[in-house]
């Protein structure tokens, strides 16, 4: 089972008439990818970037980070300081991360040959496992830290020790820094804890409780840059502060009706065209209404342990989305739920079955949305790989970069003469038609500088004060004319990209 994760991987490379090897994250269109990936770099290479992280020119209060959580790609940085930090790294530690929580579950579970059966089954049907495997997005470390997570829960319901009480306990709150939603998984040890020491367990629940919330208040404020926008939305505290709890609660009921709404027309529209974030939605509200029925089975069967699972696993599922509806844009959002369909593949594996309908509906629902409509949405779903064009202006780039932007290293870092800035898009000079920038050969950037991602009407409207030193830019664009009234050093220029040196 351990060797499941890869076997999909080289599978999957072979079918596209592809090998692993030739997965390249510069191929992909996902840019989040680019800041995660050269932030590690910068953590590996020198402690922390260089450079500032940011949108806009934002930047952390303490060192240099980007809008997320640091704490969310430990296993990266770990592995970069242990094996070196390249283009594949992320792609092989995600499968060794995978292939780990995969070991751990079946030696801590210990399901039997039908259930690991079903598992392989609805891991393989699942595409988001080995399109998270194959990218430098952090889903793959969160789904390995929530399977262990459930595998850790059933083997205490089996045979309780403190040791393994404390291990939930550790495992939630890193989770909770990583992601802040993520802190539901808490409930778990905390009702083990009370049920185990009733008063005590209540008192050291709400201590830890607390303690891993203040941490991540502090990452927050202080370790992570700001968005264009923010992350999510707290619109119903200021509800509470100007109309009191009666005030909140209708906020909160008029956002889940609203969104609601929003909510299933997305998810009619995923079973329609695939549509990315409506099938996520599809995918999410089969596994729960799975869980919901196996919780009412297991009640009356009296099966206390696989009850306390599944019911766990639905209050998580629900306390999500009702987070997603009031605090998160759907579209955004969305990609969140993918952490807990990963871990209800792993639980509907340990469900009771005689006729397989809960395999064969979950299979098939997984490969009609994520495999046969997957085709209409090759920016969410399909694979990234080498092209000798895309590589040879990477490596062109890479060239430039290494020659003309100097790395300031010393006391004074992070600071702003070691950031480039790319603008997300500009609107063209010459018909006024909106282009989004490539990119991605700013994965050729030396280590250790900042990567900062601006709006055109920033760059242009704040230009006197300007604090990074280098200008990514669209030739033919606002920002460029903006630059060339000003006499900006032009320093590399090609048909898609100019880089700009400010001072």
């Amino acid at each position: 089972m351990a060797l499941l994760p890869l076997l999909c991987c080289l599978l999957t490379c072979a079918l596209e008439g592809r090998s692993l090897g030739q997965i390249y994250l510069p191929a992909s269109e996902w840019n989040d990818e680019l800041i995660y990936y050269k932030q590690v770099e910068g953590i590996v290479n020198f402690g922390y970037p260089q450079g500032y992280f940011g949108f806009n020119e934002s930047h952390s209060k303490l060192l240099s980070f980007a809008a997320w959580s640091p704490v969310l790609v430990w296993p990266w940085i770990l592995w970069g300081l242990l094996f070196g930090w390249n283009l594949m790294s992320p792609i092989i530690c995600n499968i060794v991360l995978m292939s780990l929580a995969m070991f751990l579950f079946v030696f801590l579970v210990k399901p039997t040959a039908k259930q690991m059966g079903i598992l392989a089954v609805l891991f393989v049907a699942f595409k988001p496992f080995t399109r998270y495997m194959l990218s430098c997005m952090p889903e793959i470390i969160c789904f390995a830290m929530v399977i262990v997570t459930l595998a850790l829960g059933v083997n205490y319901l089996e045979r309780e020790t403190r040791g393994k009480l404390i291990a939930l306990f550790a495992l939630t709150i890193l989770m909770t820094w990583m992601r802040p939603y993520l802190l539901v998984f808490m409930l778990l040890p905390i009702f083990l804890w009370i049920r185990r020491n009733k008063w005590w367990g209540v008192l050291g629940s709400v201590t830890v409780f607390l303690f891993a919330g203040a941490i991540y208040i502090f990452i927050k404020n202080n370790l992570s840059a700001e968005y264009f926008l923010p992350l999510f939305k707290t619109d119903f505290v200021d509800a509470l502060h100007y109309s009191g709890i009666l005030g909140a609660v209708k906020h909160i009921v008029y956002q889940l009706l609203v969104k609601g709404k929003e909510f299933m027309a997305m998810a009619i529209e995923g079973y329609r065209s695939g549509l990315a974030a409506g099938a996520y939605f599809d995918g999410f509200m089969l596994v729960l209404g799975i869980l919901l029925i196996q919780c009412v089975y297991n009640w009356r069967k009296k099966q206390k342990n696989q009850f306390v699972i599944n019911a766990y696993l639905a209050v998580c599922f629900t306390g999500m989305w009702g987070a997603l509806l009031v605090m998160y844009k759907l579209i955004e959002g969305s990609k969140h739920l993918i952490t807990f369909m990963a871990v209800g593949v792993f639980a509907i594996s340990l469900m009771e079955t005689r006729f397989y309908k809960k395999m064969i509906v979950s299979a098939a629902v997984f490969v009609y949305l994520y495999g046969v409509l997957a085709a209409n949405h090759p920016y969410d779903f399909a694979n990234i790989y080498q092209n000798e064009e895309l590589v040879a202006e990477v490596e062109e780039w890479k060239a430039v970069f290494e020659q003309e932007l100097v790395l300031v290293t010393g006391d004074e870092t992070p600071n702003f003469d070691n950031v480039v800035v790319w603008t997300l898009y500009d609107y063209m000079v010459e018909d006024g038609r909106q282009v989004m920038t490539k990119w991605q050969p700013l994965y050729g950037v030396p280590a250790g500088f900042g990567i900062n991602c601006c709006y055109p009407d920033y760059l242009v409207d704040n230009y006197d004060t300007l604090q990074s030193k280098y200008v990514v830019v669209i030739p033919g664009g606002t920002v460029e004319e903006r630059f060339a009234d000003k006499g900006v050093e032009k320093v590399s220029e090609t048909e898609e990209l100019i880089l700009y040196k400010l001072r």
